[in-house]
Parts: C-alpha cells; sequence; structure tokens
C-alpha cells in the first residue's frame, strides 16, 4: 500500500501524545488511529508491528527535539565559554519543556526497552551514538570542559529533566537557570576546550 509521508507524521505525533498520557499499555494502533482523527485501521497499514511502531516513536521524539538551526548558529557565534555553554543547556531544558510529550513518551520507551531486547538494542544504539556527537559538537564548538565535563553535565542535566517533567514540584524550589549556570561553572573549567588522555569515552549533553 503507497503511504503519505505526512499522514505517518500524524500519526507517530498522535503516537507520542498517547504513550505520554496513558505508559505503554495504553499505545495501541486503534488509541493512534483516534487521536490522530483517522479511519480505523489506518495505523496498521504504517507500522508492521509493535517493535517497528515503538522504534519509529524514538526517531520522531529526536526530530521533535531538535534546536531551531538558525537560532543555534546565532547562538554560537558567541564566545565558546561557560556562560555559553550554560545558554545552551538552559535553551534545552526549555525544548524539554516545551515538548512534555515527546520526553514523556521517551521515558517510557527507556522502560519499555528494559522488557524487550530488540527495542533495547535499537535504543541503546541510537542513545549512545546521539550521546556521542553531541560530545564531539561540544568539543569542536571549542566550548570549555574536555569531554569528561560534558558527560557530568549531560547526567546532571538529565537528572533535572526528569524531575523537572515528572515531580516539578522539587525543581520549582530552585532557580533552575542559576542550577544550570553553577553547573557550567563547576563541570566546565574555562581553558579546556579540547579531549586530552584520560577525559574518558564520548559522551554527550543532548544539546
Amino acid at each position: 500500500m503507497r503511504q503519505n509521508p505526512a499522514r505517518r507524521t500524524a500519526l507517530l505525533d498522535a503516537a507520542i501524545e498517547v504513550l505520554a498520557r496513558e505508559g505503554s499499555r495504553g499505545l495501541t494502533l486503534r488509541a493512534i488511529d483516534a487521536e490522530a482523527g483517522v479511519p480505523g485501521g489506518t495505523a496498521s497499514n504504517y507500522f508492521a508491528n509493535r517493535g517497528d511502531l515503538l522504534a519509529q516513536v524514538m526517531r520522531r521524539t529526536r526530530e521533535r527535539l531538535v534546536p531551531d538551526p538558525v537560532v543555534l548558529a546565532k547562538t554560537l557565534r558567541r564566545a565558546p565559554d561557560q556562560a555559553l555553554a550554560a545558554d545552551l543547556m538552559r535553551d534545552l531544558l526549555a525544548r524539554m519543556r516545551g515538548d512534555r510529550a515527546s520526553n514523556l513518551a521517551m521515558l517510557e520507551l527507556r522502560l519499555e526497552a528494559t522488557r524487550r531486547p530488540e527495542l533495547h538494542a535499537e535504543l541503546s544504539e541510537f542513545l549512545t551514538a546521539e550521546h556521542r556527537e553531541n560530545i564531539d559538537y561540544h568539543v569542536e564548538a571549542g566550548l570549555p570542559g574536555g569531554r569528561t565535563g560534558v558527560a557530568l553535565l549531560y547526567f546532571a542535566m538529565l537528572g533535572i529533566v526528569i524531575d523537572d517533567l515528572t515531580v516539578p514540584e522539587i525543581t520549582a524550589a530552585y532557580s533552575t537557570d542559576d542550577l544550570i549556570g553553577e553547573l557550567a561553572v563547576r563541570l566546565l573549567p574555562d581553558g579546556v576546550g579540547t579531549p586530552t588522555p584520560d577525559d574518558g569515552p564520548p559522551a554527550g549533553t543532548g544539546a
């Protein structure tokens, strides 16, 4: 059957909303059709099986969370220092908040991957590659911290993002802008913008 790319995207966006709202158990082809407002049976023409659906949802969440390339290019014209790194992380958190459904869906996929070996393999490969690309981007942009510093920042930011999305009362007690600024100062010392032999494996900031 000939498939419509725009319809596929709409179905994936609907799947993300269902997954974020209902969890993995609520993600059915019928629920996707209803969320997308299309005739019953439409989603079954686009996804070979549940594994295929979940893999495509994973890729779609990443597409939705990519920063605006024009805005990013403008931001990166600034000096590559701690202040710029902190602003990139603040923008990351803003994008996470702006598309809460994609992030909650991704958390559901991580949990589902612990029970589905095929999804775990694909998720692990995809996110590990993204992790490495992000740190390479950071280092090549001349930003401070080296690979280890950026890895630490990534894990710290992941904690902030998860709490902010799932139990916002925790992060509401702080100024996240100030927290991120302090993380940049502590983890990304100025003058450390290139990897060293002790910097460890590539990691990523998610920026």
